[in-house]
Formats: structure tokens, sequence, C-alpha cells
């Protein structure tokens, strides 16, 4: 892979990390008021942040760390922030100061921020002026330097802030120490080049970069022989995948040599951007054995005049169009997306475009969100005449209209017998899961099916979950 291209992180730098993670372990042993370090790490926001928080943890438990919910017992507590909304931020900052008791109580813990808040010029400039007991801070591109920064705070007298900027580098062969127990995260890309122009995440994550493909199935391979039973391949564009190698490689075709794997898994991936979603990667879908059949497809809005403002590029029409093809190439697919209510210019017009889009395809759910400016984006600086209550109306009435459609969906799933991925048990001693349709579903069963495909008969059906008994273990 080219150097210049993909910004690989070298080998000996992998290996220079190494060394510093032996030097902070000696050191923590030192440092600690627990029997060995603890470290509390909280992640904000995406799949794609969990997946970073996972590595995190892995080159930490090398630096001989041991992990803690509490952050009251930790001697290192990391937030791993997320900027893709305001209120995010605000969490942030909240809890931050709230860590100002815990420092005083015990000045030697250590207290870090990192993620895509961190990227953005102001965020970090705000933790380095009001929040001066923070004392190390760095941003996405460097993630894979932490044993480094580390070492850093713990033998000079300052504070470490390291957020350089540029487009952001692939780092191989990181340790990771995963959250879930039958369900594993694989990023198989970073950044994005679209630049909507109400998203923040290519000016804090970069420009597109693919991994290998064989680094990819290396890793799924892995995850496979630990196993687990799903894996979701995560990108801020999965449809993107690839077209900056060397050798470009389509999406469709690394999801076709992931779906060859042997084993037992299934395989979900996100998120998809509607201009390069195709009907080859449709194709793959529907003549797949382990993809399930959810494709997760933001529109955004329905109106042709906002998504232009949004740049998006595409249309309402191409969409439908791929929508139809979706729907007579897999007949039981379950479709998702997201949809912003009152973006900069939006009339009623244009958001009753947006309820008819959703009427016509009948999503099974929705991410819903009322536009948020982001300070840096195109879409921050544009004109915003309507009232924010009216924004929340029209926000209630699409909440409604889905939930309509929802309602609907899940009455006609009543008699069906579903596949589901048993996950857990709950305090009411029901089993739950997801479908390959990607709907919640609580059964009644063993507790020996958790970590096992079941066949449900669905029983009854609410807005949003389904109710069921386990018939059988699936073949």
């Amino acid at each position: 892979m080219s150097e210049k291209r993909s910004k690989t992180v070298p080998a000996e730098e992998l290996e220079r990390q190494k060394e510093y993670a032996k030097q902070v372990r000696e050191l923590m042993l030192l440092r600690t008021r627990n029997p060995v370090p603890l470290a509390h790490v909280h992640t904000y926001g995406c799949q794609g942040n969990v997946a970073d928080g996972e590595r995190i943890k892995g080159m930490l438990a090398q630096m001989g760390f041991e992990f803690t919910e509490d952050p009251q017992e930790a001697d290192f507590i990391l937030y791993n922030t997320c900027a893709i909304r305001e209120h995010a931020e605000d969490r942030v900052f909240g809890n931050v100061g709230a860590l100002k008791h815990i420092k005083e109580r015990h000045p030697a813990t250590i207290l870090g921020l990192c993620g895509c808040m961190m990227q953005q010029p102001q965020a970090a400039e705000r933790i380095r002026k009001s929040f001066p007991y923070v004392s190390l801070v760095f941003g996405t591109h460097v993630v894979h330097r932490l044993p480094e920064l580390l070492y850093r705070v713990l033998t000079c007298e300052r504070r470490v802030f390291e957020r350089p900027d540029g487009d952001g580098v692939v780092a191989e062969g990181l340790p990771v120490r995963r959250d879930g127990v039958w369900k594993a995260w694989l990023p198989i890309m970073y950044g994005c080049n679209n630049f909507c122009s109400y998203c923040i995440v290519p000016y804090v994550r970069g420009r597109e970069r693919s991994r290998t493909v064989d680094a990819i199935l290396t890793e799924a391979k892995e995850i496979i022989a630990a196993g687990y039973k799903e894996i979701t391949l995560l990108g801020q564009n999965v449809n993107s995948y690839g077209k900056d190698l060397p050798e470009p490689v389509s999406f469709a075709r690394l999801l076709k040599s992931i779906d060859a794997l042997p084993g037992d898994f299934k395989i979900r991936f996100m998120t998809s951007h509607p201009k390069d979603a195709t009907r080859e990667l449709i194709d793959v879908i529907a003549e797949s054995r382990k993809i399930s059949h959810h494709l997760h497809l933001p529109v955004q809005s329905g109106s042709n005049r906002i998504l232009k403002a949004m740049n998006r590029h595409y249309t309402r029409e191409q969409y439908l169009q791929l929508i139809d093809y979706a729907k007579k190439r897999i007949p039981d697919l379950s479709l998702t997306s997201d949809i912003i209510v009152g973006f900069p210019g939006e009339m009623r017009e244009d958001f009753e475009e947006t309820l008819s889009l959703i009427q016509e395809v009948r999503y099974t759910s929705l991410f819903t969100f009322i536009f948020s400016p982001r300070q840096g984006t195109p879409a921050a600086e544009m004109e915003d005449p309507v009232p924010a209550k009216v924004k929340s109306a029209w926000f209630s009435e699409l909440l409604q209209v889905q939930e309509g459609i929802a309602a609907q969906r899940s009455a006609a799933m009543v008699g069906q017998v579903v596949e589901v991925l048993c996950e857990e048990m709950g305090k009411d001693g029901l089993l739950s899961g997801r479908t390959d349709g990607n709907v919640m579903i609580e059964f009644s069963g063993k507790p020996e099916l958790i970590g096992h495909t079941v066949k449900v008969n669905v029983t009854r059906a609410r807005n949003w979950i389904l109710v069921g008994e386990a018939v059988a273990e699936a073949e």
C-alpha cells in the first residue's frame, strides 16, 4: 500500500510505542493507589468512537492497566469525545467539570480527553483555559501514540496537548480489548470526503483512508476465531471503501470476501451514503449467506432543494430508485434511515416531501434529529428563519407518522418465525436480541440460549419491539 496515499503508520513507529508502553507500566506501578493501575474509559458518540475506544483499552491493557466503571477508583480517567452535536459537547464539558472533585481528593489521578471533539481548536482551547486539572488532550489522528503521550504526562511537568491537523492515518496491529461478548466492531476505513454542509466529521476525522483487504480479512478471522457471532463493518461512508487504495476495491467486493469466510457469524455494516450505494452492493446482499437483510441508508430529507443545500449529491428520485431495486432483490429487506428536521431554509413544503418519502419507503425505524448547527460547517452560516417552536412541531409530526408505520410493520410480523442472535437476559427473565432486520425482540427461553442464534415465534408486537417465544436453536 502506498505510504503517500494510505498514510499507514510505519511498523517501527508502532514498535516505538510498545517501548513507551513498557515504561508507562513501570511508572504506573509506582504511582497507583490500587493493587494494579486502574483506568476508566468512557466513550461518547458513534460506533466508530466505540471501536476507537476498544483500541485505546487494548493499548492501556498493554501498559498494565485494568479497568473500572467507577471513576472514583481510577488512576487514569479518559473521556473519548463526540463532536457530532452541540448537546454531546455540553455533556462532556459538564462531566469534565465534575472530575475536579476527584482530582482534589486524589491529586495523582490523570485526567484526559480525546476523540472528535478534541480535534476542534475551540474545544481544545476551552479545555486548556477552563479545566487546568486535565493533563492530557489528544485528537483523532494520534490515538496510536497514546503510550508516548501518557509517558510524557508521567515524566514532564507540563500538560500534553497533541492534536495535529491533517488527513489522518491508518494504524494496523494495535491491540484491541473488545467491549462486546457476541458482537464485534470492525473498522474498514476512516474519515470522510463528502463534506455535507451540516457535518463536522471530515474536519475532525480527516479524509477517507481505507484499510487493505488483507488487514480487514485478518481481523475478521481473529474475530470469528474468538467466537463472536456478529461482525459490524464500520466507516463514515462504507460505500466509499477502497476508492483510495492503489488498486481500488469496491465495498461490495470486500463484503463478498468476508461473506465467504468459514464460520457461524452474521455481517452488518454502517453507515452507507446513498450517492455511493450501488446495485452491485444490493446484489451481493441478496446473494450472500451471512449478510444481514438490513440496510441503513440515511436520506436526511425528502426535498431535492434541501438535499442540494445539504450537499448530499443525490436526488429524491435517485434514492427511491435504489430503494425500489433493493426491495425487489431482497423482499424481506429492513430499511432504516436518518432524518434532519428544520435544516436552514427548510419550509413546510420541504418537510411535507420528507413525510411523503417516509410513507412511501416505510422504514422499520428512523433516527431523527432537529438541526443543530456545528461551528465550522457551511450550514452554521446559513439563514434559518423558521422558529424553533415550528421545528419542534414538525419533529413531533414526523415521529407520529413513523410510529404508525412501525406499528403496522411490527403487527405484520406476528405469527412469523424469525432468527435472532440471543444476546442477554433482562431483569424480567426474558431473553433479548435483534432479528436479521435489526428489530429488537424479547422472548421467553432458557438462559443457555444466550450467544446462540435462535428461532423465535413472534407472538405480540409493540411499536418498536417484538415479543415472542423461542421454538428452537437455529441450524
